[in-house]
């Protein structure tokens, strides 16, 4: 029998709605249920009839690979999902397409190489400590990690955008992205969009959310324009370095306002404005999960804090953490991974098959929906032993080596793979450092409930009890 010959197997679901209950209601249960009984591609039907959909779920490493690398450019960023991500947060590196994305990653790498992002190094570590202080103050020593690493994040973020402290933009983002990521995810997985232009309450909530967000951004970009820049701005030379010259400065901000292409374009207003909200959106929600969910996990392992601790004792001594204590905490580094294992912020990506491809001998035919599931793969049993036992020892060196490179993918792959990975693997290893160095943890919240919004959300508190250490 030929791969054409074969129906790609899947759960029947109900009746009248097939799978959209469960995918809804406990996803990630379901795609873990659906591998297990039906195999690495797996057919699922959601929604009434008239307005079924159909998709097919990729779970093995190989199926991952193929979509997100080998065959990228058969599969694009094309449904109702990113289509409402782009309404919402504009056309910037994590929804554009085509020329649009080639011509903005031209002008955006530069300002994400190893070199320069290992030059925020410093912003981290002021935020990092900044946050250990006001810890110390808590009165009952409890705090809800899921809140305060994305606070944590998202200020750290913004200081390297804007080269400032921004109490402003933080409380607005900190208070809108949540209402319109809901507002995305609404309108993305409805299987009836009105048009967004009803004055339903959940558009008007969504628009408001948008514009808040807008004119923050906008203003802050104004105010930055009219600022006068520092020569040189302390921006690098050579083949790593970002914009040079008169024009140039140090926050993130400046650099993509005066980045230029070989012929010698630049991002316009509204690019600038696009990249400025993809970048608070990627920038702190993925990282923000990887921290919470790496001290919710410590604290509920003694030993294993126990040996993170002391790497960052020994390391960090009393001082500042610098861009080398990276390499420096190979056991943090290997925390965080294994975090980002078991609750990958990305933890479900989509795409449109343009063609008729065949993945793990089925066929998925043109124009279908494809789901990759890093939540599935990151537990696949044919690749990892235990799947759910947190064991950071998994991401050894001489471990990694005979494992499949899709194996753990939480940053993506590819030509579209995450352009921030070492920034975000910086600032997580860093500021965890600092915080096991200030701090004993003590799991308040044994058991976590997750739901999937743009990125991995935690349904309920995340709390922990710290117990202070030393001196920051």
């Amino acid at each position: 029998m030929t791969a054409a010959a074969v129906r790609i197997p899947g759960p029947p679901g109900l009746p009248l709605i097939g799978s959209l209950f469960d995918l809804t209601r406990r996803p990630f249960r379901t795609y873990l249920a659906a591998r297990r009984d039906y195999g690495d591609v797996v057919r699922f039907t959601a929604g009434p009839p008239g307005l079924r959909t159909e998709f097919f779920a990729v779970f093995s490493p190989e199926g991952a690979q193929q979509v997100l690398g080998g065959e990228a450019s058969n599969f694009r960023k094309e449904n109702n999902f990113y289509e409402e991500l782009r309404t919402s947060v504009g056309n910037g590196l994590l929804t554009s397409q085509d020329g649009d994305y080639q011509r903005q990653r031209r002008l955006v790498q530069p300002l994400f190489t190893r070199r320069r992002v290992d030059g925020y190094a410093a912003a981290i570590g002021l935020e990092a400590r900044t946050l250990a202080e006001r810890w110390r103050a808590v009165p009952d020593g409890v705090v809800d990690v899921a809140d305060e690493m994305s606070r944590f994040a998202l200020r750290t973020v913004a200081r390297i955008l804007f080269g400032a402290d921004v109490e402003e933009a933080v409380a607005v983002v900190h208070r809108s992205f949540p209402v319109l990521g809901e507002y995305v995810m609404e309108r993305g997985f409805a299987p009836v969009r009105l048009p967004r232009g009803w004055p339903t309450p959940s558009n008007r909530r969504g628009a408001e959310a948008q514009r808040d967000l807008y004119r923050v951004c906008d203003r802050i970009i104004a105010e930055r324009a009219a600022r006068p820049a520092r020569a040189g701005g302390g921006a690098e030379s050579g083949p790593d370095a970002g914009p040079t010259g008169e024009d140039a400065s140090d926050d993130l901000l400046g650099l993509l306002a005066g980045a230029r292409g070989e012929g010698g374009e630049r991002l316009d207003p509204a690019e600038l404005r696009d990249q400025v909200l993809i970048f608070l959106l990627a920038g702190h929600e993925t990282t923000a999960t990887s921290l919470a969910f790496a001290l919710h996990l410590l604290a509920k392992h003694p030993e294993q804090r126990r040996r993170a601790r002391e790497e960052a004792e020994e390391v960090l001594g009393g001082r500042e953490p610098a861009a080398a204590d990276l390499e420096a905490m190979p056991y943090v580094t290997r925390v965080v991974k294994e975090a980002m294992r078991l609750y990958p912020a990305a933890s479900l990506l989509g795409r449109r098959a343009v063609a008729e491809t065949v993945i793990g001998g089925l066929v998925v035919p043109a124009g279908a929906q494809v789901v990759l599931a890093p939540w599935v793969t990151h537990r696949h049993p044919d690749h990892w032993e235990e799947p759910e036992r947190f064991d950071p020892d998994r991401f050894l060196p001489e471990r990694e080596q005979g494992r499949h490179r899709y194996a753990w993918y939480p940053f993506g792959g590819g030509p579209r793979a995450c352009i921030g990975q070492h920034f975000s693997m910086l600032e997580s290893v860093l500021a965890l450092g600092v915080l096991l160095r200030g701090f004993d943890f003590e799991a308040v919240d044994r058991e976590v409930a997750v739901g999937q919004g743009i990125t991995l959300q935690v349904d309920g508190p995340l709390r922990i009890r710290l117990v202070p250490r030393s001196a920051p």
